[in-house]
């Protein structure tokens, strides 16, 4: 069901649908929205409200893509972390297993044990 919500951004009134139960998130949004606007408005003056939306718009989805760098870089750090680790351990490992059949070919060199 849709629900309907009454926002406010660069001082004009805006009824916004959306899913029942989101209607916290829209105002939410709106408010960190007018947010930028006003700064905007400071920064650089009336140009036009869709001028100010358009400015405003981008310079979230620069904060996306930024933020979207930054996590595919953290991620791919991660993963170098992980595959250092993973390599370290399977190492120590492998010379674990050797240390054991040299054990275990002496042991059997020295008993002369026969398997037949």
């Amino acid at each position: 069901m849709i629900a309907k919500v009454n926002i406010k951004i660069g001082g004009r009134n805006y009824e916004i649908g959306c899913d029942e139960g989101q209607e916290q998130d829209v105002h939410a949004l709106a408010i960190e929205i007018d947010r930028r606007i006003e700064k905007l408005l400071n920064d650089v003056g009336q140009i036009g409200d869709s001028h100010l939306l358009v400015m405003a718009g981008l310079m979230m989805v620069e904060e996306i893509y930024k933020l979207q760098q930054s996590a595919e870089k953290n991620i791919s750090s991660v993963q170098n972390e992980i595959d250092s680790t993973f390599s370290t351990k399977l190492n120590i490992l492998t010379q674990q297993i050797n240390t054991i059949a040299d054990y275990l070919e002496k042991t059997y060199n020295t008993t002369g044990a026969d398997t037949t």
